[in-house]
């Protein structure tokens, strides 16, 4: 009889606490380094944590926001559970490392030194597009770092991302030195069985490999993706907590412990107490600051996402930007007679654009930054459609760029209709190696640090962070930073309390979360540039238009001849536009308002 009781018996379960990702997909912003060190012995305390996240995509830039050192942060956040034999990960974007836009390999190399110095065990290693050539350089060099690599499969659902697709990738990225895999599920529209059939399909294959699944709760799949995973052999799964569990986020520990230890799983138990002082201090930390930069929109499910695949975390930012285009083409609408569309008609008439864009491109995974381009894409076409030109009118660079192939390899087949555009345009496909593209960059960091006499810091971690984050890391090195984060908090206080405000302070709260782009020399402003580096007419900037960190804004055409690019910085959605197409500005004028919003 015993010897049938263990035979019955299944295997141990571990659990992970996404905790940056769960502030990252509610509201794009962390809690300070004080936060952070007063919630990370709670979590501790907890007991049923393997695992906690502690660094990634936009932790250190939001650092750099409100005016603190990043490095101190994750010295802080990690070193806790350090102590204690908690593994600690991070989220690396692979070619972009910890931003929205690409990074030259030293820069990219430096990184894995400079985490695996401060605490960091494990770089969760992907590529939004799948494309291997992204993720096996960060593998080898986060080895040579001292840190467990784990590649990493971004989830979609689609004709090209079969059963077959996933486990191909995944045998390269083990053959390149991957110790772990994590299946991404980003978007939350991984179907359970095919998730069970893929992970069954890698545990067989190399047995010795973890597995780590990763399931946004979006459209409602992600309980059902994790009972398939752990009964194909998966061993450890991503979880939140409350307050911000569920919604766009991930699923709550409790929930999941509770299923999986009736399924017969041997899961960790949960110290209820410090779950519930755990729970009150993140709600005290929201409460503080964060709060007032979270939108409500992603505490709630929908299932109309799984049509699109658009992440969760998007859904914030596409609504404010639906409703700067909602105003144009109602605009259209009414000149011609014809009934208004309301926001719900908007919603489906985008979602089901993004389905005939998405095919056409070539079925990108819906992961920053190409969720994104394609969610961009399908929204100038219901713009240009509209006024009768058609479609794919309006696209810059970035969003050519992944169609072209200048980020990696696009899953499937580019429509016909678009590689005939791209050649009018003069534009070039390209199956280069990404990363072969970029220059090293550190030598002109360094001489940039030594201009201004900073310090490179231990293990050069405050290089690595001006490389990383260029733009944000001078804001915090002047003050700057601090200054504006303190007014924004302030701005957005008093606009909660209802207080009255004039016009000017009204205009003044508009851009408290937005980042003011400024002309870096005098000259005339630029919108888009042709193939042949001539200015070339086109539709300006629109309000609610979003911006990828680190995308071209514009150029200004100087007095001495040159054309000096503009980029984006933080990214974001667009709120106003101060300087048109054709303005003289003078150096430090502001040519437009960013915001800052979530993925």
């Amino acid at each position: 009889m015993e010897k049938m009781t263990n035979l019955n018996k299944k295997k141990r379960i571990e659990f992970s606490l996404v905790y940056r990702d769960m502030w990252q997909s509610s509201g794009k912003f962390q809690p300070r380094k004080d936060q952070l060190e007063r919630i990370a012995p709670v979590i501790i305390e907890m007991g049923c944590f393997a695992r906690v996240e502690t660094n990634g995509g936009a932790f250190e830039q939001v650092n750099l926001l409100a005016g603190e050192n990043p490095n101190d942060a994750v010295r802080a956040f990690t070193k806790p559970f350090n102590e204690v034999g908690i593994k600690t990960h991070m989220l690396d974007r692979g070619l972009n490392a910890l931003r929205m836009y690409t990074v030259p390999d030293d820069v990219r190399r430096l990184m894995y030194h400079v985490k695996h110095a401060q605490g960091v065990d494990i770089p969760r290693i992907f590529d939004g597009l799948n494309d291997v050539r992204n993720i096996i350089p960060s593998i080898r060099w986060a080895k040579e770092a001292g840190m467990t690599p784990q590649g990493t499969l971004c989830i979609t659902t689609s004709p090209v991302h079969t059963l077959e697709y996933y486990t191909k990738i995944a045998d390269t990225l083990i053959e390149a030195g991957a110790e772990e895999i994590c299946l991404k599920d980003m978007a939350g529209i991984g179907q359970p069985a095919l998730l069970g059939q893929l992970t069954k399909a890698i545990k067989t294959a190399h047995p010795e490999v973890l597995i780590q699944y990763h399931g946004h709760s979006g459209p409602g799949l992600s309980m059902a993706s994790i009972l398939e995973v752990c009964n194909n052999g998966a061993d450890i799964i991503d979880t939140a907590i409350e307050p911000l569990s569920w919604g766009k986020v991930h699923p709550d520990v409790i929930s999941v412990q509770s299923m999986l230890k009736n399924e017969g799983f041997d899961v960790p138990e949960i110290n209820m107490n410090a779950y519930m002082k755990a729970r009150s201090l993140t709600q005290e930390f929201i409460d503080d600051w964060l709060g007032y930069f979270i939108n409500p929109g992603n505490k709630q499910m929908s299932s109309l996402l799984l049509g699109c695949g658009l992440p969760g975390g998007m859904m914030g930012s596409m609504m404010a930007d639906l409703g700067g285009i909602m105003g144009t083409i109602n605009n259209i609408r009414r000149k011609r007679g014809e009934e208004e569309l309301s926001t719900d008609d908007m919603l489906v008439k985008l979602f089901n654009e993004v389905e005939y864009v998405w095919p056409r491109v070539g079925y990108p995974p819906l992961v920053t930054p190409f969720s994104q381009y394609v969610k961009n894409i399908a929204l100038m076409n219901l713009l240009t459609l509209e006024q009768g030109k058609g479609r794919f009118v309006m696209m810059d660079d970035a969003m050519w760029g992944m169609i072209l192939g200048k980020s990696g390899k696009i899953p499937g087949t580019i429509d016909p209709e678009l590689v005939e555009l791209a050649k009018k345009q003069g534009r070039e496909f390209t199956d280069a190696d990404p990363h072969t593209l970029l220059k090293d960059a550190l030598d002109d960091f360094r001489k940039e640090m030594d201009e201004n006499g900073w310090e490179y810091g231990p293990d050069d971690e405050e290089l690595f962070e001006l490389a990383m984050h260029p733009e944000q890391y001078r804001n915090y090195k002047s003050g700057q930073a601090k200054k504006n984060l303190l007014a924004d908090i302030q701005k957005a206080k008093d606009a909660k309390l209802g207080a009255k405000m004039t016009p000017e302070q009204l205009a003044e709260f508009k851009h408290a979360k937005a980042d003011a782009v400024v002309a870096p020399v005098k000259g005339q402003v630029i919108y888009e540039f042709g193939g042949d580096g001539e200015a070339e007419p086109t539709v300006e900037p629109y309000i609610g238009q979003e911006f990828a960190e680190g995308d071209t804004l514009c150029h200004i055409l100087a007095p001495w001849g040159e054309f000096v690019e503009v980029k984006a910085a933080m990214g974001g959605r667009l709120v106003e536009v101060n300087a048109k197409r054709g303005t003289k500005v003078q150096k430090g004028d502001v040519l437009v308002y960013i915001e800052r919003n979530a993925e």
